[in-house]
């Protein structure tokens, strides 16, 4: 990017076999709003309006494995997310439906599945 221009606004797509089931477990998580939906898609709007997170249809879906392993389908990317309190974020993802990961490679980052079994990190804000 050369320039930063006035309502520039960015996001990041992921795949789903549940768009919606997906994206309204991110919208309770993040306390983001659902800003559209129709069949086979569903955004999530950022307080601001310059980021999203858009959740689209995948028939097939395979979810990656976490940590990664020779032969099977890696993770590509994952969201990271700052909490203040790692322990009670832990709590609230899972209660959400999140699976905390067997691996965990860092004391203060929390590495998580969501219902899709994508991997998404809390990380401890050491302020």
């Amino acid at each position: 990017m050369r320039s930063r221009r006035a309502g520039m606004w960015w996001g990041v797509a992921v795949e789903a076999p549940d768009p919606a089931a997906l994206a309204r477990f991110y919208a309770a998580l993040l306390e983001w709003p659902v800003g559209h939906e129709e069949t086979g898609t569903t955004v999530l709007a950022a307080p601001g309006g310059s980021s999203f997170v858009v959740f689209q249809q995948a028939d097939g879906h395979q979810p990656p494995v976490w940590p990664p392993v020779a032969g099977e389908q890696r993770p590509m990317m994952h969201l990271d997310v700052q909490v203040g309190d790692l322990d009670d974020a832990v709590a609230e993802a899972v209660a959400l439906g999140a699976t905390l990961a067997d691996h965990q490679p860092q004391e203060h980052v929390r590495v998580l599945l969501d219902p899709a079994g994508h991997p998404f990190c809390l990380v401890r804000d050491d302020g």
